[in-house]
Parts: structure tokens; sequence; C-alpha cells
């Protein structure tokens, strides 16, 4: 790419803007260079619109005047003007870019939600917590005595009221609402957090 879009024209002579095309065709850098400076205020004006006003308009103009140097021998005279001509490739560089943004945004999205979905999924992070939850507390069962831990396990793993415990295991009910209470205010003591929810 001729270092030559933000220098002045070395030749201020009066060509028509098909002439400058001509030259271009040649590989001629000044030629180039007069033509961006007569066309680049109006070609960054419709990018940026077509963009939305975005950064990536200036580097859309670079690539308008770099397709011109490359495809100069294209350009037909007969077809429409060199100010058409450069409309043209420059909506067509700019919709190439915005439709390109737009599929980088819908992948990343896309990323984003399966990344989310996969890893990070709120029913997940919720098993997690419940599981090391039952550690914790089968520690602190382990601790205890084992006629205490014994009704606290009926009822809490097996889901047994205080009466079937009783009926289950011969224990009187007063002897049962008794442990149940002593393992309690052990467990509290010990699991005061991961009872709140449970208790």
């Amino acid at each position: 790419m001729p270092a030559l879009l933000t220098s002045e024209p070395s030749v201020p002579v009066n060509r028509s803007d098909a002439d400058l095309v001509a030259l271009i065709a040649e590989q001629d850098q000044a030629a180039l260079g007069e033509l961006y400076q007569k066309f680049c205020g109006v070609q960054l004006a419709l990018v940026s619109r077509i963009l939305g006003g975005s950064g990536d308009a200036e580097e859309v103009l670079q690539e308008v005047f770099l397709q011109v140097w490359r495809q100069a021998g294209r350009y037909d005279a007969s077809r429409s003007s060199v100010s058409n001509w450069l409309s043209l490739i420059a909506r067509s560089r700019a919709i190439d870019r915005l439709r390109s943004r737009n599929v980088m945004q819908r992948t990343a999205t896309a990323a984003y939600a399966e990344k989310r979905d996969t890893h990070a999924s709120p029913e997940g992070s919720q098993n997690v917590l419940f599981s090391e939850r039952r550690k914790r507390i089968r520690a602190a069962l382990a601790e205890l005595p084992k006629e205490q831990s014994e009704v606290i396990e009926l009822a809490f793993f097996k889901g047994m009221t205080q009466s079937e415990i009783a009926d289950s295991t011969g224990i009187p009910l007063g002897t049962v609402k008794t442990r149940t209470l002593l393992a309690m205010k052990k467990l509290r003591l010990a699991l005061q957090s991961e009872l709140k929810d449970l208790l």
C-alpha cells in the first residue's frame, strides 16, 4: 500500500477524476494522493453513516483507497463517474465491516451464553453448595453421641416424624424429643450458617 493517503499530491495540476484513476492504474502514487484528498471527506462521511459513527470508519476508508489502488484498471468511465464508483466501493466495504461486526457480536453472545449454561448455571452452583453443606452436616453429625445422631438422621435424611421415630426404634416419644432437642442445639452451634435454610 503506498504511503501517500495522508500526504499532499505532489503535482497540483488540473486533471479529471478519470485521468487520476487511469494514472493510479499505472501505479502513480501522486495521482492516488490527489484522488484521496479530493474525495476522502465525502467517503468518510458515507462510511461513518453506515457504521453508525464507529471508530472503524477511518480504517474502512483506508481499505477503500487500497482497493482503488489495486483495482483502478477495472474502472469503466462509461458505467459511472469516479465519485459514484468510489461511493459503491465505500458502501460495500462499510457493509462488509458491519456484517463482520454483527457476526462477531453474535458469536461472542452465543459463546458467553454457552459458557454460562455449561459452567455457571445457578442450578449447578446450588448443587455444589448443597453438596458442601451436606458434607459439613454429616461431619457435625459424626461428632454427636450415637443416640442423638440416630434420631437426627431418621428425621432429616429419612423424613420421619418424632412419633414415627419412636414407633420405629421403640424409644419413648419423650426421649426422642429430648435427644432431638439436645442434638439440634449442638448442631446449631457447629453449623449456624448451614442450618439457617434447613431448620
